[in-house]
């Protein structure tokens, strides 16, 4: 089969790679679609992802496709069963997984992170990492619930209520799914932080009821012009130092700082204590997606959450190398790779 193979810093290659016979309790797929996630952007460019990952893994980890072979010891599915994966794989034995945690596990397999992945045209795993879904539910939609479960638990950490004002800075494809879960939970405003004005149609049309260019005015002016009240949560959704700096500075007395972002390993942010002392700052992040696959796919298969508007080129495996050569992928929302 063919198969994205990370070489190193800056090198991915499309290879000749075997398709791994099943154990018992494994399965094969037949990848349908494949997303590129900010995490095999880090990968590509030398930096450390959610797990560490070594040359020579094919990477990707937010897929759907069909059943093609299962071990002999799996009566669950069957071929031709259509899948979304959880690509973390936990041990269910550590401190972490016996205590509730299990996104903290010791001995987590990563699809696609520390094993291979999504980016090929088949995928073996673990039975249990198989979530099976309805046929009318598009492999394509599908393939998103392991973005849209990272985005749920951090909406589950960040405390927002009936009737919250959520800031979300960046609206990419995370800030997207961000900004419909925020209102979803409850918030009465979204206010979205984007300097790229295009993207600012497609907050509006699901959601967002401002949206503010910080190149051309203070975030903080632009809301107390509007008569919005304080922030109670912002949710930062770039990965900047500067941006996190900025969800702190305009988060409201009592609120809830997410920092979802994926920060390089050595940013570092200057905070003064006294500050998040007198204003009563919730400080928080939000790693990977512990129990929530299913609650995603339910929230795609019935529409509550958009994904469509949200997806961006869809381009040919053998063509991958050119989605992290070129940045200007960056601008065109979510990229699915199709084997």
């Amino acid at each position: 089969m063919l198969a994205a193979v990370f070489k190193g810093k800056h090198q991915i290659a499309v290879e000749e790679v075997p398709v791994r016979q099943p154990e018992p309790d494994e399965i094969v797929i037949k990848v349908a679609a494949c997303g590129v996630c900010g995490t095999d952007l880090h990968i590509y460019h030398g930096d450390q992802g959610a797990a560490d990952c070594q040359p020579g893994t094919v990477l990707g980890h937010e897929f759907a496709g069909t059943v093609t072979q299962v071990g002999s010891a799996v009566t669950r599915l069957k071929i031709g069963d259509r899948v979304s994966v959880d690509p973390n794989d936990y041990c269910g034995a550590c401190y972490y997984c016996r205590n509730g945690q299990a996104n903290f596990c010791e001995n987590m397999i990563g699809i696609g992170t520390t094993t291979h992945g999504g980016f090929a045209e088949y995928c073996t795993f673990k039975a249990k990492q198989a979530y099976k879904i309805p046929d009318s539910l598009p492999l394509e939609l599908a393939a998103m619930a392991e973005p849209v479960g990272c985005c749920l638990h951090g909406i589950d950490l960040s405390r927002i209520k009936a009737g919250s004002t959520v800031l979300i800075i960046g609206a990419g494809t995370i800030g997207l799914m961000m900004l419909q879960l925020a209102k979803q939970s409850g918030a009465a405003r979204v206010v979205v932080i984007e300097p790229i004005v295009e993207k600012h149609t497609p907050a509006y049309a699901l959601g967002a009821t401002l949206c503010i260019n910080p190149k051309e005015i203070d975030p903080a002016v632009a809301m107390l012009e509007q008569g919005y009240p304080p922030v109670d949560v912002s949710i930062e959704c770039v990965g900047l130092g500067a941006t996190v700096q900025d969800a702190i500075r305009l988060c409201g007395k009592g609120g809830t700082v997410m920092m979802f972002g994926l920060t390089p390993p050595d940013c570092e942010i200057a905070l003064q204590p006294f500050d998040v002392f007198r204003r009563e700052l919730h400080l928080t992040a939000s790693f990977i997606n512990p129990y929530t696959l299913q609650r995603s796919l339910n929230l795609i298969e019935s529409g509550t959450i958009q994904i469509e508007p949200l997806l961006g080129a869809r381009v040919a495996l053998k063509d991958i190398a050119q989605v992290f050569e070129d940045p200007a992928y960056r601008k065109m929302g979510k990229i699915l790779i199709t084997p």
